[in-house]
């Protein structure tokens, strides 16, 4: 089975996602909404995941190629899956809910080079195989895919793009960072930045006090931007994400935490700058350990832990649609369920599939504002796991 993205950062690490209705009065769907699931093809491996769904319905993610060795970005179109290449070496991939209305595709993608310093960078956290090479965000339009600039360093990464042109990431720049974890391969110093209007514009957004690195993960159309702020650490979450952080007009908010100052994570922020990820709460042991529950943030209520289903201990929010509705998956002994939390509710998505469909969701990363669901299913007689589209009744 393939696991979520997150999960793969630490060896440890069993993400979840829990889900809240914000607005009771504004949720279009009914408590007892049933969904119509279909799982979307692959590129030919076992896995596949949709990480993004807008709200025109196209489901991007990726996809493992056959032999499951190498991983392609993915657009799905009548549930067909579509490569969109890389940048000349073996992997790439949609690793965050994009959420752009024209068709904009943003994400990760290695290059023929090898990199010079040996490090693994982010990416590596994402791909099914550490090749080694050069990793940097990209931006995909009319099926040609674009490499984004970094801050000098080797690498980048690219996570959201709003409808008016920017785009948001982390990128590296030249400095040799003390604060990089000597056990891990992360030798240069990181921060979050935004690309646009035009895609070989770069600036570096500013960090909490004197943290030394960051990355930006979401962007909505009002230009508020999402992300984390910390040290280098290993460049994945952790002590990167010392601070859960919002961006405006180019100064920066610490969003609080949940007791602990570490992994804290925004992973996608709606129009009505309404925030949800996860972070770590008390009880995990050391700090770095991977302990977290999702949270909502609002500006008038802060942050607050979402909790998880019955008899699970850590869950992730990942996506939020305008309505309020959040998804994402909790996790426990038993391995991992797809959640939304509706009407200040958790709800199992599994418990809402329609008759007809036997494979079980283990993880939603995105809804859009019809309430139409992607993510990823798991078939647990043959072990495959596909993207999955989940569409409410009557849509």
């Amino acid at each position: 089975m393939k696991e979520h993205p997150m999960r793969r950062i630490t060896s440890v690490m069993v993400a979840a996602a829990c889900v809240t209705g914000l607005m009771a009065a504004q949720v279009p769907v009914a408590a007892a909404t049933q969904y119509q699931v279909h799982n979307l093809g692959s590129l030919g491996g076992t896995s596949s995941a949709g990480i993004s769904i807008n709200n025109v319905g196209l489901v991007s993610g990726f996809s493992n190629l056959a032999g499951n060795q190498s991983m392609h970005a993915a657009l799905w179109l009548g549930g067909t899956a579509f490569d969109l290449g890389t940048l000349g070496g073996a992997n790439s991939g949609i690793t965050w809910p994009v959420k752009n209305e024209f068709g904009v595709l943003v994400g990760i993608a290695e290059t023929a080079q090898v990199d010079p310093l040996g490090e693994n960078w982010s990416c590596s956290a994402f791909f099914p195989t550490t090749t080694g090479h050069v990793c940097v965000g990209f931006v995909w339009r009319w099926g040609h895919m674009q490499a984004l600039p970094t801050l000098g360093g080797n690498n980048g990464f690219a996570t959201g793009a709003n409808n008016f042109g920017l785009i948001v990431g982390w990128a590296e720049n030249t400095i040799h960072d003390p604060t990089c974890d000597p056990t891990s391969t992360q030798v240069l110093q990181f921060k979050p930045v935004v690309w646009g209007p035009d895609d070989n514009d770069i600036q570096a957004l500013p960090l909490i006090g004197t943290d030394t690195s960051g990355a930006a993960t979401a962007i909505n159309d009002r230009g508020q931007i999402v992300g984390i702020s910390g040290i280098c650490d290993q460049a994945v979450g952790r002590f990167s994400a010392i601070h859960a952080v919002v961006w405006q007009n180019n100064k920066a908010r610490d969003l609080g935490n949940l007791g602990v100052g570490a992994w804290n994570t925004p992973m996608a922020i709606n129009e009505r700058g309404v925030i949800v990820g996860f972070a770590n709460v008390p009880g995990g042991g050391d700090p770095g350990n991977f302990n977290a529950h999702a949270f909502i943030w609002t500006a008038s209520g802060g942050m607050r832990d979402l909790g998880t289903l019955p008899g699970d201990t850590i869950s992730e929010a990942l996506g939020i649609n305008d309505e309020g509705l959040i998804v994402g998956e909790s996790c426990g002994a038993n391995g991992c369920r797809a959640v939304l939390w509706q009407n200040g509710n958790i709800v199992d998505l599994n418990t809402r599939v329609a008759p007809g469909y036997s494979d079980q969701l283990v993880y939603a990363n995105d809804i859009n504002d019809e309430g139409a669901i992607t993510g990823q299913s798991l078939n647990a007689t043959s072990g495959v796991s596909l993207t999955f589209l989940a569409v409410p009744n009557g849509h």
